[in-house]
Parts: structure tokens; sequence; C-alpha cells
């Protein structure tokens, strides 16, 4: 299968592009960098130089691929219009291959902040109540999902906090601790929804390859770890036990913005959908899992 995949050398694409290169499928990644080129084509995949703000960049490669994963996103100012402007690009690409009798897949990259703090347990079909970061994504994942009445089929995929490597917000608790001083925004007895990277980047592998998945999907690990509870996993793992402060949510606000409001969150997450396709997690915690999450942190800065 030949798969159109944005966001390729980040950190939730890497792993998805490591997923399908192990599955035989062919990779047609969206680069932005020749940097980028060579470190993706080194591994046999077809490099395409372009920006997801210039679809002209973009669309003729996406129309060539049997399934389109984005798993990119602008950080930046401009985030929210250039998503829309891809998801526009990339959807276009695909009714153009559905009218022409070609398979049409699109899966789509959300955001487990969509749902907000849940009292009970959320599975895919509670309501969204999203905090202001995110606030944006429900629209984009209903015009994703509309699609689906116009020949394409297409998935929405929600990850909670991605660990594993050296990135993400669990990679940077890792760092921080090294360093001697962890911050944690509030009292730290709220949940994290969390998925680790390889496991996040089998469920795509299972979305593009099943013949009849569609919807929306959530990949955790429901572990309902407090952020104390992984805080102190992390620092008994450290040469010298960190500082741990707790930062007001109204003072964390000034530094953070509303990136702030996304860490406070209190959720308790499911994914029976995923796990309806056959999706397990091998990891169930980040507590549980820091001695091996530390190897790979080091493993990937010293690459880096």
């Amino acid at each position: 299968m030949r798969i159109f995949l944005t966001g390729a050398t980040g950190h939730i694409g890497s792993a998805v592009l490591d997923a399908l290169l192990r599955a035989g499928h062919e990779v047609d990644a969206l680069v932005r960098t020749p940097e980028k080129v060579q470190q993706v084509s080194l591994r046999g995949v077809r490099p395409l130089v372009g920006d997801l703000s210039v679809p002209a960049t973009y669309a003729a490669a996406a129309e060539d691929c049997d399934r389109i994963i984005h798993a990119a996103f602008e950080a930046s100012s401009a985030g929210q219009h250039v998503d829309r402007l891809a998801i526009d690009t990339l959807l276009a690409a695909a009714r153009r291959r559905a009218e022409a009798g070609k398979s049409a897949v699109v899966v789509y990259t959300s955001d487990i902040w969509v749902l907000g703090s849940t009292e009970a347990p959320a599975i895919e079909e509670a309501a969204v109540n999203p905090v202001e970061l995110v606030a944006w994504r429900p629209e984009h994942e209903r015009f994703v999902l509309g699609a689906a009445h116009e020949g394409v089929r297409t998935a929405v995929l929600r990850p909670g906090l991605v660990y594993g490597g050296a990135r993400g917000i669990i990679g940077d608790l890792l760092k921080d601790a090294a360093n001697g001083l962890v911050r944690v925004v509030g009292n730290g007895r709220n949940h994290w929804a969390c998925v680790y990277d390889r496991d996040l980047a089998d469920l795509y592998l299972r979305l593009v390859a099943h013949p009849e998945v569609s919807g929306v999907y959530h990949a955790n690990d429901e572990a309902d770890e407090r952020v104390d509870d992984i805080v102190d996993a992390i620092a008994r793992h450290a040469k010298s036990r960190p500082d741990v402060r707790h930062v007001p949510l109204e003072e964390a606000r000034k530094k953070l913005g509303p990136q702030a409001d996304a860490l406070a969150l209190d959720q308790l997450v499911r994914s029976p959908r995923a796990k309806a396709i056959g999706w397990v997690p091998t990891l169930h915690s980040v507590a549980g899992s820091v001695a091996r999450l530390l190897e790979e942190f080091r493993t990937a800065r010293a690459a880096a």
C-alpha cells in the first residue's frame, strides 16, 4: 500500500513512519527542508519538499497514494488556519480518487484535550468540551468526518499525551528532572491520558489497513495516572532527586498561556473503538515504565 504522510519527522509522525515501514508499506513523506529530505530518504521513503500552507506543493502527491495520514501540525499562530487548509487539500485529493473509482482513506490527527476534563471515563462518543488551546479542533474533526458522505472513508484519531523518545510533555519532564527542577501546573492530583508512541503508531497502522474503519478513535493506555505519581516515579529514577514545585494555575497561565489549562485537565479516557479493531497497548503506565523511557530518552538525545 502506498501512503502519504505529513509530519513524518515529528514526534507522532516519526513513530508512524517507523510502523508503516516495518509493515512493508511505501511511504511518500511531506518534509519542509533539504535536511529532512536526506533524513527520510535514507530509509527508503519518497520525500516531497513542500509546506502545508502551500497546497500546490503536495496535492498531486497525496492524490497518487492509497491512504493519507495527516499527522503534522504547524506550531505557530497560524496553526489553526494551516491545519484547515491542509485538511481541505487532502480531502480534495481523496475525493478525486473516489471519483476515479480508487480507494480514498484519510486519517486525521486531533487531540484528547478536545474532551476537556471528564467526570467519568470518556469513550469516543462522549461530548467534547475543549479547552481554549484546542477549541478549534472539534470543527476540523466534523469537517473531516463529513467527507464520508462524499465517498471518502475518514477517521479521526485523538492521541493522549505521547510518551517515548525525547520529545513531548513526558520527555520535557524527564529533561527537567535531569536538570533538577520539575514544575507541575496545579495540585498534581489531576489525571493525564497518555499513550506510548509505538502503541499509537500501531493504531494508525490498523486504521489504514482495516477495510471498514471510520469515525473517532481514542488512543490512550488507560492507566489513569495522576500527574504527581508520574512526576514522583521520574524523580525517583533521577541521579539526584529534583525539586518538584507546584505552580498555581493562575500563575502558570502568565507563562504558558492556554497550555496551562490543558496541562491542568483531569481526564479519564477509554478507547473501546480502537480495541474493537484489535488494538492493544503494550505499555500501560508512564510511572511503571520510567526506566525504559529514560533509556529511550538518552538514546534519542544522543542521536539528535
